[in-house]
C-alpha cells in the first residue's frame, strides 16, 4: 500500500497516512480534525531484474561511471606542490 503526505487546511500541520489505492474514505487532520489536501511527491524508483546492475545507480558520482572516476584521478607529481610546468617538446622532423 502506498504511503501518502496530507497537509491541513486549517492549521498547516502536515502528517502521512499508508492507505489502499482504492480506499476512497477522507481524511482529517488529526490535530484539529479539518479538511487536508494530498500532497504529490516523488516516488522511489528502483528497477529490478536482468540487465540492471548495482552500478546503474546513483553512488553520488555526479552520473560518471566508476571506470571514467578512476581515471580522472590527479597525477601524484601534480600535487606535490611543484608549481613549474615542464616545456613542451618540439616536434622531430621525419622527412
Amino acid at each position: 500500500m502506498p504511503l501518502y503526505e496530507y497537509e491541513c487546511f486549517l492549521c498547516g500541520h502536515r502528517f502521512e497516512r499508508i492507505r489502499s489505492v482504492a480506499d476512497a474514505s477522507s481524511v482529517n487532520c488529526p490535530k484539529c480534525e479539518g479538511k487536508v489536501r494530498r500532497l504529490l511527491g516523488a516516488p522511489a524508483l528502483q528497477f529490478k531484474g536482468s540487465g540492471w546492475y548495482v552500478t546503474d545507480y546513483g553512488k553520488g558520482n555526479g552520473g560518471r561511471s566508476t571506470a571514467l572516476a578512476k581515471t580522472e584521478t590527479k597525477d601524484p607529481a601534480s600535487t606535490s606542490g611543484d608549481t613549474t610546468s615542464k616545456p613542451a617538446k618540439k616536434p622531430t622532423d621525419t622527412s
